[in-house]
């Protein structure tokens, strides 16, 4: 198997486009957050990824379902330019991690860090805002309402 394929989500753009159906994923009773240190996968027994119960404050951008579960992961306060291959501690956890862990932590640390580097609108500068489950950024501006996009390099 290729590594960063085989994500075993639903990315389920029905409900991400749908304010009313995300609102109800987020207090769904099996809704879990991808358990992250900044971009670093908190990881258990088999290095496997954890999940914990959604807690308030962090953004969150909405991974997808895992067979009708909701998945969400934390933005960090901050990003990093860094590829994950410098950071030592991601590359001894990747050769650890399945195919289909290292492509769902590939998918939502990159999604993450995205949204914390571009907090700010590139058109005017204003704050920007999660939109569509975070896989877009709304300017806050009345005059400009940019919409920001991340975007789809491999990890």
């Amino acid at each position: 198997m290729i590594p960063f394929t085989g994500n075993p989500l639903d990315r389920a753009d029905h409900i991400r486009a749908d304010p009313a159906r995300l609102a109800a994923a987020r207090i769904d009773p099996k809704a879990l957050m991808l358990m992250l240190d900044g971009l670093l996968p908190v990881t258990g027994e088999g290095s496997a990824l954890q999940w914990q119960p959604l807690v308030e404050g962090p953004e969150l951008v909405f991974l997808g379902l895992d067979g009708g579960a909701p998945r969400f992961a934390p933005v960090p306060a901050t990003g990093d330019t860094r590829p994950a291959y410098e950071i030592r501690p991601v590359w001894e956890l990747l050769g650890l991690m399945g195919t289909a862990e290292l492509a769902l932590y590939g998918g939502a640390r990159s999604i993450v860090d995205w949204h914390a580097r571009h907090r700010h609108c590139a058109q005017c500068g204003a704050p920007t805002q999660i939109a569509k489950g975070g896989w877009q950024r709304d300017c806050s501006a009345d005059g400009c309402k940019a919409m920001h996009f991340p975007r789809t390099d491999p990890v």
